[in-house]
């Protein structure tokens, strides 16, 4: 029985899948296709991947839920005082 070996864009497909990378497909009009391409291009080049995210993140992506302890830690809680006195409750001897 003959050993067939991986063709070469099945071993490239399975080295950028260890480096982290996911393929993806997506289906765009036709004149925003290369506005795609400038987005995936700007977020594998390491000079602009940092920013490109942000801008998308802010502008596009949905603020990600984080549950009551994420809201309270995002609340601005300048100048609130959250300091309350100690009760030790009361005699029971009585």
């Amino acid at each position: 029985m003959a050993v067939t070996h991986p063709s070469p864009v099945t071993k490239w497909r399975k080295r950028r899948q260890r480096q982290g990378f996911v393929r993806v497909e997506v289906q765009v009009r036709k004149e925003d296709a290369s506005l795609v391409r400038d987005v995936a291009t700007a977020l594998v080049d390491p000079e602009r991947e940092a920013e490109t995210r942000a801008i998308l993140r802010e502008k596009i992506a949905a603020p990600i839920s984080g549950g009551l302890k994420a809201l309270l830690a995002s609340a601005p809680l300048d100048g609130i005082d959250l300091e309350r006195p100690r009760d030790v409750g009361r005699d029971a001897a009585l």
